[in-house]
């Protein structure tokens, strides 16, 4: 029996912000969905099939018996393997390759942005000028009533101000101008800046006398000690931790849901949660146990801050439920396009109040981050680093050499999360420590053009996520997309990867352009081998999980340019199909 999957449209997979247009999820328990192919044997060929397995990256035909994979290869051997019992699926032209595993996100984070005010600029949103945010933000308040109404909390997502005509972040009094009696907290695309409007300050307990915390600034008026509303990287998880207060159980577990039934609409099947707290890492459980994950997800929780959950048994090598701990997160310094990232040298253009000596600052003492990395390095935990500026990169190798001195060489895989300014001599280093570079090339579309211009000049905004650096040293290296930072959209992560092009048409540093085939697999077999996975996902081959996405077109043979526009018509984990266009 064959069968085409069929092209019905189906409704819009997510309300609100970020929702993807014609896209859903078939009817099922707990909101999942009921695979279109129900036997146990299932047979897919009728389209290009990309196995990511260097002996035979191409095949013919793929069989899955009871969600694993059992046959790669040609047609009539894959039938012979699976007996004649087997439906066979006709990819009527489409490309199917294996499921996109995430190296580095924030699924429960990706909910938020998909449940609140959508403030993302062109081409995510319509946020781009500080009019705008506050016209969307009052739209999603009359559509929201009864959410503002019980929890008395106003979010907007994603604001970005080197998008904004102002090139300035908007102040409290902005947003007092939308309301001045429900607190509002407006969060900065990078998530490591925000603003607050007065009402949201003075439920956080924020006034004049409030001294900047450790990591973190709160922007004052001019000439005063006042609050300007205005909050950088501690100071905003400060205020953060007090309003998100509000949020009852059920709303962040939909929250959850949303974010991994996001993830999957892009085709991902492996979904991570960095710097969770243990809260989080509990929520998360707890739908996992009602079996309401769609997709695996990964937890890293804050090794600063939640490292008990790695005492608990969720801490595991195997899922649960589609769910599991994999070691824990640390993070050193704050991010490149809000000017907080640590840099050896100065900021291009500083950021304002900044003199132009200003390099941002670490996020954590220097001692912090080498007792965190010894701890992970002693109990054998993975642990992955947010490190952007190669200040913090120089503390990370620093940590990592001394913690592997004092306990030994050992496959730890430990992980550096972003590397945006990675100079080559620490490429080098990470390479003789055994450091995974996990890099952020979306960051040439999405800010290249203000790397160039303001964050970093023109010569060192060439070398940002150096991934053809990494490659010709013989690094694995992982690409990500940091969601909610930009949405989980990984036909973009592909496109930055492969062109490297900002959204002014500019190349931002060719010499750093990677294949298709290369970008592929740092999608795919890399990332999961960057989780100790390899051997069950990442690519089509016998023995591993059948995590595996339909494609609309050849990303092998589809011109570069049109890499970013392949949709993903159908995700499938396990041989269930979850999502479908």
């Amino acid at each position: 029996m064959t069968r085409i999957f069929p092209d019905a449209s189906r409704r819009s997979l997510l309300a609100g912000a970020g929702a993807v247009a014609g896209g859903g999820l078939l009817g099922g328990r707990a909101g999942l969905a009921r695979t279109a192919f129900a036997p146990p044997d299932v047979i897919f060929t009728g389209g290009p099939i990309l196995t990511m397995e260097d002996a035979a990256p191409m095949a013919e035909a793929v069989a899955v018996r009871d969600g694993v994979i059992v046959a790669v290869g040609p047609l009539d051997a894959v039938r012979a393997a699976l007996g004649g019992n087997a439906e066979t699926v006709n990819l009527d032209g489409r490309t199917l390759l294996p499921g996109f595993f995430d190296p580095h996100g924030h699924v429960s984070m990706v909910g938020l942005q998909a449940r609140y005010a959508n403030l993302l600029p062109a081409p995510d949103g319509g946020g781009d000028d500080i009019s705008a945010l506050q016209r969307i933000t009052r739209d999603w308040m009359n559509a929201h009533e009864a959410l503002v109404r019980d929890t008395q909390l106003i979010i907007g997502f994603g604001y970005d101000d080197s998008q904004l005509k102002e090139r300035r972040h908007p102040i409290g009094a902005e947003l007092d101008a939308i309301s001045d009696t429900v607190p509002i907290l407006f969060l900065h695309q990078s998530g490591h800046m925000g603003s607050a409007n007065g009402a949201a300050l003075a439920a956080a307990g924020i006034t004049a006398a409030t001294p900047d915390p450790d990591g973190g600034v709160f922007r004052r008026k001019e000439g005063s000690r006042q609050p300007n509303g205005v909050m950088e990287e501690t100071a905003l998880f400060t205020v953060m931790g007090a309003l998100f207060t509000r949020l009852d159980l059920q709303a962040n577990l939909e929250m959850i849901r949303e974010g991994a039934r996001f993830y999957s609409s892009f085709g991902y099947t492996t979904a991570q949660d960095g710097r969770s707290s243990m809260e989080t890492c509990r929520m998360i459980a707890m739908l996992a146990e009602r079996g309401e994950l769609p997709i695996d997800i990964l937890s890293f929780p804050d090794i600063l801050t939640s490292s008990e959950a790695m005492t608990t048994p969720l801490y595991r090598k195997d899922y649960v439920g589609k769910y599991r701990i994999g070691g824990v997160k640390l993070t050193l310094d704050g991010s490149p396009q809000a000017k907080t990232a640590w840099l050896s040298q100065p900021y291009h253009i500083p950021p304002e109040g900044q003199p132009a000596s200003y390099r941002g600052y670490p996020a954590v003492t220097e001692q912090q981050a080498l007792d965190a990395i010894d701890l992970a390095f002693r109990n054998d935990w993975q642990i992955e680093v947010h490190a952007n500026g190669d200040a913090a990169i120089d503390l990370l190798i620093g940590a990592v050499r001394e913690a592997t001195h004092r306990h030994g060489p050992k496959d730890r895989r430990p992980v550096l999360i972003h590397g945006q300014t990675t100079r080559m001599d620490q490429l080098d280093d990470l390479k003789t420590l055994g450091i995974v570079p996990s890099l952020f090339p979306m960051h040439t579309f999405y800010w290249g053009d203000w790397h160039r211009d303001s964050v970093l000049g023109p010569r060192r905004a060439e070398t940002i996520s150096p991934c053809r650096s990494a490659l010709r040293r013989g690094l694995r290296f992982t690409t990500h997309h940091d969601a909610p930072v930009a949405n989980p959209d990984s036909m973009r992560v592909l496109s930055a990867t492969v062109t490297r092009r900002t959204r002014s048409g500019d190349i931002l540093g060719p010499d750093e352009c990677v294949p298709v085939d290369i970008a592929l697999k740092a999608m795919t077999l890399w990332a999961a081998w960057q989780h100790f996975e390899d051997h069950r996902k990442g690519s089509l081959a016998v023995g591993k999980r059948a995590d595996m996405i339909l494609l609309d077109d050849n990303p092998l043979t589809v011109a570069h340019d049109r890499l970013a526009a392949i949709k993903v018509t159908n995700t499938i984990k396990e041989g269930q199909e979850v999502w479908r266009r």
